[in-house]
């Protein structure tokens, strides 16, 4: 069995890739800033360290002159412990050494901070000791470590600090601007499943600011008002093709399809079945106006009859054309025998009036009326049966009595 597997949506799938690109790009931007910050630092380490050896020669030069190593060592331990120089050594004109300090690491970055500084100043800085133009000696100084991994760790926080922050307005920004576009393809895709689910093709998809989106809604909207028309008429054409179905396309009236499906809802609904009654038509003397006349003539008389019976009904009791001359009615609201042989009654006096053939000529044409009464019958075919029977009855009547 098929795991349904579960999709992202759109607006999941561009603040990922916002997400994505915001994360590269600052990381990116992070690496820069820090590789430049940090050789920056060491460029300002370097003079800072330089401009020192130039000031403290100035100070060891009195002790050079005179010999007076004690002096220089003071000088050296003094400046020293203001953490200026992580060590320092003084040499006179010979390069004998005359005096030196070095810091103690006594913490556990001492290692890492040492690693730092020699990385940053890999050799000592050395500064002469001139007297009036003269050669003296000279100082060397190393970086003081403790002091450079504080500045490049305080750079670094404070750029990642602010990398942070800009990537959370970046972030914030581009998914305030996606908003717009996930908002015009929902809008689409709401649309477009309105019309798939429900067959609204009276949707339409609104105006975008996008043009490549606008273009598309044109587009789709125009797909959707061929689709309408399409719909309206094929609509038309059901309707029209249930009607052929369902009616006789002579006189207009419900045919034998209509009258079959009818008689049976009616047979399963006990409140209708319970007062409705069933008549069968059938013209006395239909052949011998076709053969007199003529089927044009046949036809006239046909979609009169159809015309009275509509008439006659008013809406009320549905009347059928079953084939030929053959009619039938059904009975709406009525509740005895008494009742329905009134209205069979007063239906064949409808027909005692003479139908105009168009032709200069009229006719009357009869019918012979069999009724069946609906909650008698537990079947439509025992009621189609009854009424056709009683229809018949009547018929042999009415052909003896002319005899």
């Amino acid at each position: 069995m098929n795991k349904i597997l579960a999709r992202p949506t759109f607006i999941s799938r561009m603040r990922r890739i916002s997400l994505i690109s915001v994360i590269i790009t600052m990381t990116l931007i992070w690496l820069l800033l820090s590789v430049a910050s940090v050789f920056t630092l060491q460029q300002y380490a370097q003079k800072n360290l330089e401009f020192t050896a130039m000031t403290m020669s100035h100070s060891l030069e009195t002790a050079l002159v005179f010999g007076d190593d004690a002096a220089a060592a003071n000088t050296l331990t003094a400046l020293g412990q203001q953490g200026y120089f992580s060590e320092a050594e003084v040499l006179d004109r010979n390069k004998r050494p005359v005096a030196g300090w070095s810091w103690s690491p006594d913490d556990t970055h001492s290692l890492f901070n040492g690693f730092l500084s020699r990385w940053l100043l890999p050799s000592a800085v050395t500064q002469p000791i001139l007297h009036n133009g003269f050669y003296m000696g000279e100082i060397r100084l190393r970086a003081f470590d403790n002091l450079i991994s504080h500045y490049i760790f305080l750079s670094l926080m404070v750029l990642t600090g602010c990398i942070i922050f800009a990537s959370g307005i970046a972030f914030l920004i581009t998914r305030r601007l996606h908003n717009g576009i996930a908002e015009a393809l929902q809008n689409m895709t709401d649309v477009v499943h309105d019309v798939r689910t429900n067959r609204n093709f009276s949707r339409r998809v609104s105006d975008e600011r996008i043009a490549e989106f606008h273009l598309f809604a044109q587009d789709f909207n125009s797909l959707l008002d061929e689709m309408e028309e399409w719909q309206l008429s094929l609509q038309a054409k059901n309707a029209q093709l249930l009607r052929t179905a369902l009616h006789d396309p002579l006189t207009g009236l419900a045919n034998r399809s209509a009258f079959r499906s009818n008689i049976a809802t009616l047979m399963k609904e006990a409140t209708s079945r319970a007062s409705s009654a069933l008549l069968f038509l059938d013209g006395d003397n239909f052949k011998c106006i076709n053969d007199t006349w003529g089927h044009a003539a046949g036809d006239c008389v046909l979609i009169e009859v159809a015309r009275r019976l509509m008439e006659f009904g008013a809406g009320h009791h549905l009347a059928y054309r079953i084939g030929g001359d053959e009619f039938a009615m059904i009975l709406a609201d009525v509740h005895s025998d008494a009742e329905v042989q009134r209205i069979a009654s007063h239906l064949s006096s409808q027909f005692s009036r003479p139908i105009d053939l168009h032709n200069g000529s009229t006719v009357i044409m009869t019918l012979s009326i069999g009724y069946a009464l609906t909650w008698e019958h537990v079947t439509a075919d025992s009621l189609l049966e009854l009424a056709d029977k009683n229809m018949y009855q009547v018929k042999n009547r009415r052909a003896q009595s002319s005899w």
